[in-house]
């Protein structure tokens, strides 16, 4: 059996040459095979993941074999058949695509498309066509649970019978089951198709066997799902203190070293240890990367969630560089990252920086998959639902860090408010690379310069001259709590509490 480097290596192989082949294949107007030899000889492909991502329009591929998780991801336009069984996310963030799966299709089949036709000929299994805006799904087969799970628009249809379920927080959209149907989850309704329904979905439907008869049922939505309110982190981190270790200070005009980088060769530099999180852009005079959601420049990373899925290959190909937040996005084992990993960085280049964000009570699984694929950041995310403390995450993260990262990856902390340049100095000072923070105001510069002065006198009055040199050596906790949450060494008893010892 290969293993799974070999497996990343030979997907990514094949989508190196796609390109020029599918230019030679629309000049002569003919179908691209992979998986025969050019004589035409099967050579079926085996857990090849993340292939043809983005089609454009008019490409045709025809595929043979199994093959792994991400098959025919963000389309934009083309066909797409393949002979054989497909893992999980055929089709995620379809924008276009016609494609058709002749055997059977794992989970997350058709995750947030927007546009086009998946087809799946031998059944699919849990939340197929979840977070779909638009667009059309076919199953002939049994769908698993929650079939249309989070949908706002679009159409599914099935022929065969559906688990427990079916449209489960779906907002809008039409799900068509020509089978065995449990009661839907609240929120959600059954009722029969109309006759006119019934007629406007069979002219989607070229073919004859997968007509939907008069008896089908449907499911909608039954008004608008309630979003549920999870805690917020309550505290910051003025808690702790910046001190001195046994040095004398630095002159105030001293300058100091806080440039932090992103990756090793052709490393994407961050004047001070700050990546501001700006979702709709940022502004176009701001010499600064930054973490952005939409209109990226070529020194910014592109932050790919639930929200801007489809919008993908766009997104990573104008970027320096793109983040999954893994939080935001279905669960996913190892296989299915790969082949996340293997479509957009096909589609962004070689040298395109990968960081990965996760929730801070999810540092052990992030740090694990940040540092086996490869990724050059795994950043915790501090307000991720669970209300811990700022200070409680400092252990946490450091711990983790120092036994699942690899000297490849860092690790950054993502805070829910504008960083100071206190903030930086402590997180910097915990191991931590860099903070990704939202700004303050519209003057994205002004704060940057006021942070990045605060950190250059913080570091001077410390009588460091690089921010590389600071370390738990130099953090104190004010208080009691802080410090028994956090390990570090108390103010004024000057050692951490007693139970930081204990086994």
């Amino acid at each position: 059996m290969a293993s799974s480097d070999d497996v990343v290596t030979r997907s990514m192989s094949i989508n190196s040459r796609l390109p020029a082949q599918l230019e030679k294949a629309l000049e002569r107007n003919i179908v691209l095979r992979i998986g025969w030899t050019t004589s035409g000889e099967p050579v079926p492909k085996d857990g090849e993941l993340g292939l043809c991502p983005n089609l454009p329009k008019g490409a045709r591929i025809r595929s043979l074999g199994r093959l792994g998780p991400f098959t025919a991801a963000f389309g934009d336009g083309g066909t797409y058949t393949h002979q054989g069984d497909c893992s999980s996310f055929l089709g995620a963030g379809n924008n276009g695509n016609d494609i058709t799966c002749e055997r059977e299709a794992g989970d997350c089949v058709g995750y947030g498309q927007r546009s086009g036709c998946i087809t799946v000929l031998d059944g699919v299994g849990d939340d197929a066509g979840s977070a779909m805006s638009g667009g059309l799904i076919i199953v002939r087969g049994d769908a698993g649970r929650r079939i249309g799970g989070g949908m706002s628009d679009g159409l599914i249809v099935v022929h065969g019978d559906v688990g427990p379920d079916p449209g489960a927080r779906m907002s809008g959209g039409r799900i068509v089951i020509n089978g065995r149907c449990p009661s839907p989850p609240p929120g959600v309704k059954i009722r029969a198709l109309t006759k006119k329904e019934a007629d406007d979905i069979n002219k989607q439907l070229s073919e004859a066997d997968l007509q939907v008869p008069a008896d089908a049922v449907c499911i909608v939505a039954d008004g608008t799902p309630v979003e549920g309110i999870m805690a917020s982190c309550r505290e910051d981190l003025s808690g702790i203190a910046l001190v001195p270790d046994e040095g004398d200070h630095n002159p105030h005009h001293a300058t100091c070293d806080t440039v932090t980088l992103i990756g090793e060769e052709e490393a994407l530099a961050l004047p001070v240890p700050l990546l501001p999180f700006l979702p709709n852009g940022a502004p176009k005079d701001l010499f600064h990367p930054c973490l952005v959601s939409k209109s990226p420049r070529e020194c910014d990373i592109a932050l790919i969630d639930g929200s801007n899925f489809a919008d993908a290959p766009e997104l990573v190909k104008a970027a320096g560089g793109f983040a999954l937040d893994l939080s935001a996005l279905p669960a996913m084992d190892s296989a299915a990252i790969d082949g996340l990993l293997v479509s957009l960085q096909s589609l962004a280049g070689a040298n395109s920086k990968v960081l990965m964000l996760h929730g801070v009570n999810n540092v052990a699984s992030l740090h694990t998959n940040a540092s086996h694929h490869g990724a050059h950041v795994a950043a915790s995310i501090l307000d991720d639902g669970s209300g811990i403390c700022a200070a409680a995450t400092l252990p946490l993260v450091g711990r983790s860090a120092k036994a699942r990262l690899g000297d490849s990856s860092s690790s950054a902390m993502m805070l829910p408010w504008a960083a100071t340049s206190e903030d930086l100095a402590i997180l910097c000072a915990s191991g931590l690379g860099f903070a990704i923070s939202p700004a303050p105001d519209e003057d994205v510069s002004g704060w940057i310069a006021q942070v990045n002065a605060g950190l250059c006198a913080h570091l001077n009055r410390l009588g460091i001259s690089s921010i590389d040199s600071l370390g738990r050596i130099n953090l104190r906790a004010c208080d009691q709590d802080t410090a028994a949450v956090s390990g570090l060494r108390l103010a004024g008893y000057d050692r951490p509490m007693p139970h930081w010892f204990a086994r």
